[in-house]
Order: structure tokens, then sequence, then C-alpha cells
């Protein structure tokens, strides 16, 4: 499996704080842009559910959706913005799904949460491909995936957003 490799600490440690400083900063722009009463609710399980998706999300688009680095730097930071292009839109705040009907959700908070998503996942493939990443490692990038839903979850605890158990 592309990723499987050792990775130091330090990077690990590097990748944690940078998922961290990313919803410090998500929060604030929420705040600094009043929208932060618009969080949709969740529960704790799905909370849990936010860790084991990171886990597949991560070797799905930064195990397999990269090219290797035969092909160039250049073909391979526009993979890399394309793969986020494409994995923020899949996050649900531009669009939902309810009742069997799809509906465009474009309101400013859609927009914010789907730029935050989007500067996540690059800085999750930054993970991969920094200097001291010399193996390529994904383990750096589920520690920046992981820190970061954990702190998503932190917030929406503290904001009273988490609802229920189930």
């Amino acid at each position: 499996m592309p990723g499987a490799s050792p990775a130091s600490l330090n990077i690990c440690l590097v990748a944690g704080l940078g998922g961290l400083i990313i919803v410090g900063l998500e929060t604030w722009g929420e705040s600094a842009l009043n929208i932060s009463a618009e969080q949709s609710e969740i529960t704790v399980l799905f909370g849990l559910y936010k860790l084991v998706a990171a886990i597949i999300e991560e070797i799905i688009f930064r195990g397999y959706l990269v090219p290797n680095e035969r092909r160039g730097r250049w073909i391979r930071w526009e993979a890399i913005i394309g793969a986020s292009v494409v994995f923020a839109a899949l996050h649900p705040f531009l669009w939902s799904w309810e009742d069997s009907e799809w509906e465009w959700t474009f309101t400013t908070k859609g927009w914010f949460s789907t730029a935050a998503v989007f500067v996540s996942s690059l800085w999750f493939y930054t993970v991969r491909f920094l200097p001291g990443n010399p193996h390529r490692s994904l383990l750096p990038c589920f520690v920046a995936h992981a820190s970061k839903n954990l702190a998503v979850f932190a917030v929406k605890a503290a904001q009273g957003f988490v609802v229920a158990r189930w």
C-alpha cells in the first residue's frame, strides 16, 4: 500500500499541530464572519465515525490519488490541487441530500467550510511530501487529519453542537 512506511515523531507532531492551527483559524473565521451559530449538530457516534473516515480518506486521497515523483514536481502539485478540489467538493457543505432530493446550499458558511476543507487537504498532502517525511509515510497525514477532526469535535462540543451519544 502506498505510504505504508514509518515516519518520525517530529513530523507527526508538526502534522498534528498544523491540523490544530487550521481548526483555530477556521473557528476564528466563523466568529469573524458571524456564522458560528450555523454549525451542524452531531452526535458522539458521528464524531467517532469522522475519525474512521479520516483514515479511509487519507488512504484514498493521499495514498492513491497522487502521482509519483517521477512525473515531476509541478505535475504532482497540479494533481494535489485538483484532488483537493474534489476532496472539498465531496464534503456536504455546498450541497445536501435529504429525502431523496439534491439541493445546493451556496451560503457563506458553506463556502467557508468548503474552503477550510480544501486548505486542510493541501496541508495533508504537504505533510506527505515534506522533507521531514522522506519515506512519504501516510502516518503524518493520519495524525493531521485525526487531530483536525478531534479539534472540530471539541469546538462543536464547547459550542453546544454535540447533541447526543447516538
